[in-house]
């Protein structure tokens, strides 16, 4: 009897901080972003635009979360794991990674390129079957210089610190809609599924992809965005949800 593969479902979602709108007329989806997450059903969800506190927005909204928005997001018996990208006037904010399996090790590292943009990566290492999977969330820089040094610098921290026969995800915001990080990633084996297009970016009228799930030592089995008007609304991404087959 053909054994049946263990599968990983990973999804990436910028969250635009759970806020949509700008001004007065700015509303709060942080709460809808709550089930959009849980509906996402993914194993490992990889979330950009993070807020842990913005004492503005608190004070603006009612129902602003008194937990943390990666805690938050987290569905019941999930692990949450954040740290800061952005220190700002009111508050900061970074990336997260929520985990259906056990986490057991996460570093960050600061990827800012000029005092503009304040970027970083995650890196937590998440035991799925047993098995050791490294995750990498980025949010890559909007000046295509800045992505060309962040992108290598990904790259030495992928050489430095995971093992060369790991399962490895590397999932986020890139920031790109050329062939730039994929060229990039290609050099170690790191691929996105390549089928189709899936564009992510704008929400309400998808036209570029900028949101990927690229993977080193897994099976590719499947790309899906879900899209309508309640995604559209959420945020000014999409999320994007990829499956593999785990090795063995």
């Amino acid at each position: 009897m053909t054994p049946v593969p263990k599968l990983l479902r990973v999804a990436t979602y910028n969250i635009h901080k759970g806020v949509q709108g700008i001004g007065p007329r700015r509303r709060l989806e942080i709460h809808n972003l709550g089930h959009a997450v849980e509906q996402l059903d993914a194993d490992v969800v990889c979330l950009q635009e993070v807020r842990k506190l913005h004492r503005r927005e608190a004070q603006y909204f009612s129902h602003w979360p008194e937990m943390a928005q990666a805690e938050f997001l987290a569905p019941e018996g999930y692990e949450s794991v954040y740290r800061t990208n952005a220190v700002t006037r009111h508050g900061e904010h970074g990336n997260a990674m929520l985990s259906r399996w056990p986490v057991v090790a996460h570093q960050h590292e600061d990827m800012s390129d000029h005092r503009f943009e304040q970027r970083g990566l995650l890196h937590s290492e998440v035991m799925v079957h047993g098995q050791a999977v490294h995750v990498v969330v980025v949010h890559l820089g909007l000046i295509r210089a800045s992505r060309v040094r962040q992108v290598a610098q990904v790259r030495r921290f992928i050489e430095r610190e995971v093992p060369c026969d790991a399962p490895l995800i590397v999932a986020g915001d890139f920031n790109d809609w050329g062939a730039l990080v994929k060229r990039a990633f290609s050099a170690i084996h790191l691929v996105a599924f390549q089928e189709s297009r899936y564009p992510t970016y704008p929400s309400r009228m998808p036209l570029v992809q900028l949101d990927y799930v690229y993977a080193r030592g897994l099976t590719p089995t499947g790309v899906q965005v879900p899209n309508g008007r309640i995604w559209g609304r959420m945020s000014d991404h999409l999320p994007l949800i990829a499956e593999f087959a785990l090795p063995g």
